[in-house]
């Protein structure tokens, strides 16, 4: 069992920034998470001698302190990428393991290490077919005087054993789906070990276990769907005309996922589509549609096929077992000299020839919103009740920048019908500060903001505290980020949202930094207005 907490300090930061110069801007630094996902792969020698070698692991670390959890009271520090042995005697530890960050922020985990020089005993063995990646086998094991085991798969050509510590998993992904002999061995501090086999079965995953993405919110005429559940289909289209394909062994089907239909093309050589009537796309940017693989189609020719001049084609290639987004331009085909005011048919074409099978969902063509952005929604909170950030209606604080410098986005300060608004481009992520004058909301009972694009799927408010000290990562931080997803688009969305919503964020005396994330990342715009908090 692995307990996790977080501790914070600046000493390193202060290190880095005492050995440099003015001009030297760490902001960047300010966005770096505590490490994560501390752990550590244990082995135990098999001589009754008591020497373990540990090998800490984690996300964003640069060093580890070790305590060993026995008489050795001061800890050991080891880099990134290095082991260490230790002998103990007979018996049950907690080994205690902290990652430290570049910026001196740490995370602890409890590791236990059991040694005794006894063969393991009551080895108990789970044997499983991972429900979402396809031939790949999943071993958990327990037994009591163990501290690993090994996996030997038996897949002929690969004799080398799978390790993993108890209670972990050890996971193996064949070649092929069948029936192989898989045996466990549990190992301990004894010389001796004990072992488990069992003849299992491995399955090939051959349809999708979960639904497409669901496609962004758009207005009618942003949109012309040709198959999904998301938008209103061209009528009278049918998705398997008789072009002469089922001589090639092709067929189809209509596939349902807990009521999500989906088209299956079986033994893909080449399938069409066809229209109720045909439909111009001159007005659309892209065509788009997610396709599912098992593996057996690397890729997929779609073709656009006009009335009056014929057809052309693109290629995808597909990555096997996931859905890919296919988003492909319409002058991808105009470029080629295709008509696109009469299309009047699609076709799909396999590699290789009629010999796998896809599953299609979301075909669509469509283009970004041509709506006009509009003045945000007047705020009707008394003044009173308000802390006012940016917005027209109320007396603002002193807010430092909108843009940080470690930001990844552009800010523009315009005006929208006699309103100023705060526009973010090309957004990944943007840093708002109250530094100089930290805001005391320990009174407000909600965060309130405006926010309005035609292209997110998904926008993150993050709120972080710096705490009394005033500090960042002074060692009393607290933050929480909230997550909208598929927001409306095209239309202002006000966001009311309850600090207490915010749960990590336990102190509200001092909040010194506003985060905004949208998604797509570096690629979406967002307008902002009307931020404030409020009672």
């Amino acid at each position: 069992m692995k307990f996790f907490k977080h501790t914070f300090r600046l000493f390193l930061l202060l290190l880095i920034i005492q050995g440099c110069n003015d001009d030297d801007n760490f902001d960047y630094l300010n966005n770096v998470d505590a490490p994560a996902n501390i752990a550590a792969a244990i082995q135990l020698t098999q001589d009754n001698t008591g020497l373990v070698t540990i090998t800490p692991k984690g996300d964003g670390v640069v060093s580890f302190d070790i305590y060993f959890g026995d008489e050795t009271e001061a800890p050991v520090n080891i880099q990134l990428g290095e082991v260490i042995t230790h002998a103990y005697t007979e018996g049950t530890y907690d080994l205690r393991i902290i990652g430290i960050g570049i910026t001196g922020l740490k995370t602890e985990a409890i590791q236990q290490v059991v040694v005794s020089f006894n063969a393991p005993e009551n080895l108990e063995v789970v044997i499983a077919n991972d429900e979402a990646t396809s031939k790949q086998v999943n071993v958990t094991a327990t037994a009591d005087y163990a501290m690993s085991f090994d996996v030997y798969f038996g897949e002929e050509g690969n004799d080398a054993p799978v390790s993993a510590t108890i209670g972990e998993v050890a996971s193996y992904t064949y070649q092929q789906p069948g029936t192989y002999t898989i045996k466990v061995v549990a190992k301990g501090g004894a010389i001796a070990t004990t072992e488990y086999s069992e003849v299992f079965e491995v399955t090939e995953i051959l349809q999708p276990v979960a639904s497409a993405p669901t496609p962004p919110v758009r207005a009618a005429q942003d949109v012309i769907s040709i198959f999904s559940a998301a938008y209103t289909d061209e009528p009278g289209t049918d998705y398997f005309p008789d072009w002469g394909q089922g001589s090639q062994g092709s067929s189809w089907s209509l596939f349902d996922l807990n009521g999500d239909a989906m088209l299956q093309y079986i033994n893909l050589s080449y399938q069409g589509i066809q229209f109720g009537a045909a439909v111009d796309v001159s007005a659309m940017e892209f065509f788009h549609m997610d396709v599912w693989t098992s593996g057996d189609v690397t890729a997929i020719e779609t073709s656009l096929i006009s009335q009056t001049n014929g057809e052309k084609p693109f290629s995808n290639d597909l990555v096997a077992g996931q859905w890919t987004a296919i988003d492909i331009p319409i002058s991808a085909f105009t470029d080629q000299g295709l008509t696109v005011a009469d299309i009047h048919q699609l076709k799909f074409v396999g590699t290789p020839w009629a010999e796998g099978t896809v599953f299609i969902d979301n075909i669509y063509f469509y283009k970004g919103s041509a709506q006009t952005v509009t003045a945000a929604p007047t705020p009707t909170v008394a003044a009173a009740n308000v802390i006012s950030m940016f917005s027209d209606a109320y007396t603002d604080v002193t807010v430092d920048t909108w843009r940080t410098s470690w930001s990844d986005a552009v800010l523009e300060d315009i005006t929208v019908e006699g309103n100023p608004t705060k526009k973010y481009s090309a957004l990944n992520f943007v840093g708002i500060e109250t530094t100089s004058a930290p805001i005391d909301a320990t009174t407000m009972t909600h965060f309130h903001t405006d926010v309005w694009s035609d292209d997110f799927t998904e926008f993150k408010i993050k709120l972080v505290d710096f705490g009394a000290d005033g500090l960042f990562q002074g060692g009393d931080d607290v933050e929480h980020e909230i997550t909208i997803s598929n927001p409306a688009v095209g239309e202002w969305v006000s966001l009311d949202i309850p600090l207490s919503d915010f749960t990590g964020l336990t102190t509200r005396a001092n909040i010194a930094q506003l985060i905004y994330v949208g998604s797509p990342t570096g690629a979406t715009t967002v307008y902002v207005d009307n931020v404030y908090f409020h009672n």
